[in-house]
């Protein structure tokens, strides 16, 4: 029983890690662009939103320590990604209300955990566990919301995934599949199962709309390529039709690199 609970500690251990910092790559990404479009507030904002009972949920039922200090380092990465989201373009909010709604949502999320963590942990050892079951399904519909925002995105642009880097979107599938990994040969909680599972199939979702985006670029690329010749055989020489190639490859790579 102790090697498993060691394993347990170990994969929470490294989904903390990677939950710690998977939010890093986006946070420049942000700030080296200067334009959140296609990163809405409200995904950040539900995300942090999530924290609160998320942690709360873990630390009334003594779950792994990686486990519980694991929401309030979540919480903190996604408040400075919504702080950025907000502050850039095409939102640009004023920095007064950027600093207001920022002091208004620390204040309420400790708030929250202090005032409900602390009894609810000596209720639970008591035998009584529905309140901290139901701060953990708060939890996974606000996180699960948090996710909807990108996929209201994906639909103005056909699909195509833009302003999330995918360094930070894989680094996030990784964290919740270590931790569940966690709960699955440790003491397996169901909150906590379907929680990292939402993540995941959410998340799984963008990867594949951007996969699907990517092969019709390529087909209708090719057709328009293919017309290109087809029409203008006659009044184009081979280095001209060799420039339109490089000039239409040149902008495909500039679309996937913004």
């Amino acid at each position: 029983m102790t090697n498993v609970n060691t394993i347990a500690n170990v994969l929470s251990t490294i989904g903390t890690v990677l939950w710690c910092v998977q939010l890093s790559p986006q946070i420049y990404f942000l700030w080296k662009r200067k334009d959140a479009t296609g990163f809405p507030p409200i995904f950040m904002f539900l995300w942090c939103a999530s924290g609160s009972p998320f942690g709360v949920y873990f630390i009334v039922s003594d779950s792994y320590l990686p486990m519980q200090i694991q929401p309030q380092l979540f919480m903190f990465l996604c408040s400075i990604a919504w702080i950025q989201a907000m502050y850039y373009p095409p939102y640009s909010i004023p920095k007064k209300r950027i600093f207001l709604y920022a002091f208004l949502f620390y204040s309420i999320s400790l708030a929250i955990e202090l005032g409900f963590g602390i009894p609810l942990k000596k209720v639970y050892k008591d035998g009584t566990t529905w309140p901290s079951l139901v701060f953990g399904i708060i939890a996974s519909i606000v996180l699960a919301a948090g996710l909807l925002p990108p996929y209201f995105e994906l639909s103005k642009r056909q699909g195509r995934v833009v302003g999330i880097n995918f360094i930070f979107l894989m680094m996030d599938t990784a964290g919740a599949v270590f931790s569940m990994a966690s709960q699955l040969i440790g003491d397996i909680d169901v909150m906590g199962m379907i929680l990292y599972a939402v993540i995941i199939v959410m998340e799984c979702g963008l990867y594949c709309s951007q996969i699907i985006w990517y092969i019709r670029f390529r087909v209708l690329r090719k057709e328009r390529l293919e017309d290109e010749e087809g029409t203008s055989d006659d009044n184009i020489n081979e280095a001209d039709k060799d420039m339109i190639s490089e000039n239409n490859e040149d902008q495909f790579i500039r679309i996937l690199r913004d």
